[in-house]
């Protein structure tokens, strides 16, 4: 656990190629972690209390879950969950006229340009977002991140994933100019979230397969990533947390992640063929993860057994640090009340318990 005494610590230091370093980090104690605490610990590079836990639950299973604890908040509380997931905020284009321009057919990079985009500054857009904080942060001590949007993903809804991966090599230059228009966009946002109290910016942006990238690495670091560098050195700037969601298979660019200045890989989806115990052994000095419960493998299939075998060999290798323990994705509408329960239940004993998994 972090302490404010200085010890050799193993952080993100690593990545700024001056490691190891001696920064104050918290010792253990008998005092447990406040859940913010607990969270920033895993981040820093720390050994935590205990493994954070939160789980993507609302999106599929709010029926079922408020007939069993009378409402997803009512679940959240239960399980001690350490993280909320912040959503809300003003969309990048005005939808109305996106809506026209689609009317005319598809949407290509140039007409982009011409598009209207919303005011990221409209404060009155942040209710969603202020009333979460206030509830999850404030009341319950939680730690909170805001999606916010990414470059590929987010244009996806302009373009469709289709025509966007053809314009990838059709019109590349156009391309770069719509999504620097965008990362300007995304920066003004994630500073407005900084500004209201968040504890990490999330960026959202699918890039994998399930066997690699959508794209080429030579494609993804001639566009995306300039566009990312934006709101990434905004954030650092602030000396803020930031977090990436891709789902896939991203192997061929951690390097490329590292560099932008990600501390938080969420998923890290082992059924995409990312491997958990790679990073535990190859890039736990660069950045945490949050993951460990796989929806298209492990959570909804009726498999106990596996399911708490699956549990356990995650746990077992985040107990040192490294790991913000999270389902891979939504849990899926397949799952029953009684499986989530068990897996939840199992997870709740399990990170609490002072001896070994």
């Amino acid at each position: 656990m972090c302490s404010t005494t200085s010890i050799t610590c193993w952080p993100r230091c690593r990545r700024r190629r001056s490691w190891p370093c001696t920064r104050p980090l918290r010792r253990r104690s008998a005092m447990p972690m406040t859940s913010r605490e607990r969270v920033q610990c895993v981040i820093d590079g720390g050994k935590p209390d205990r493994i954070p836990v939160y789980a993507w639950v609302r999106a599929n299973l709010e029926e079922p879950i408020t007939k069993a604890f009378g409402s997803c908040d009512a679940l959240e509380d239960h399980y001690e969950f350490d993280l909320a997931h912040l959503f809300g905020g003003p969309s990048p284009y005005d939808n109305a006229a996106l809506q026209e321009a689609l009317k005319q057919g598809p949407i290509e990079p140039r007409d982009v340009l011409d598009l209207p985009m919303t005011d990221p500054d409209d404060q009155s857009a942040y209710a969603d977002i202020l009333e979460g904080i206030r509830h999850h942060q404030t009341e319950r001590g939680r730690f909170v991140y805001v999606q916010t949007p990414g470059i590929f993903e987010c244009l996806n809804g302009v373009f469709g994933i289709e025509n966007h991966l053809t314009y990838l090599g059709l019109y590349p230059e156009d391309l770069e100019r719509v999504y620097m228009l965008q990362a300007e966009w995304n920066r003004r946002f994630a500073m407005n979230c900084l500004d209201l109290g968040v504890d990490m910016v999330h960026v959202s942006d699918d890039w994998g397969s399930q066997s690699g990238l959508l794209f080429s690495p030579r494609t993804w670091r001639r566009l995306i990533f300039p566009a990312h560098k934006v709101t990434c050195d905004a954030v650092k700037a602030r000396k803020a947390n930031l977090s990436l969601h891709s789902d896939g298979n991203i192997n061929a660019v951690i390097e490329g992640i590292i560099e932008l200045g990600y501390n938080v890989v969420h998923p890290w989806q082992e059924s995409a063929g990312m491997s958990l115990q790679e990073h535990h052994d190859r890039w736990r000095p660069y950045f945490a993860v949050m993951g460990g419960l796989d929806v298209q493998t492990t959570i909804g299939f009726g498999k106990l057994d596996f399911l708490r075998s699956e549990i356990e060999r995650v746990l077992r290798m985040g107990a040192d640090g490294g790991l913000i323990f999270c389902t891979s994705h939504f849990v899926q509408d397949h799952c029953t009340i009684e499986e989530l329960t068990f897996a939840l239940d199992l997870v709740y004993d399990l990170v609490r318990r002072t001896e070994p998994v």
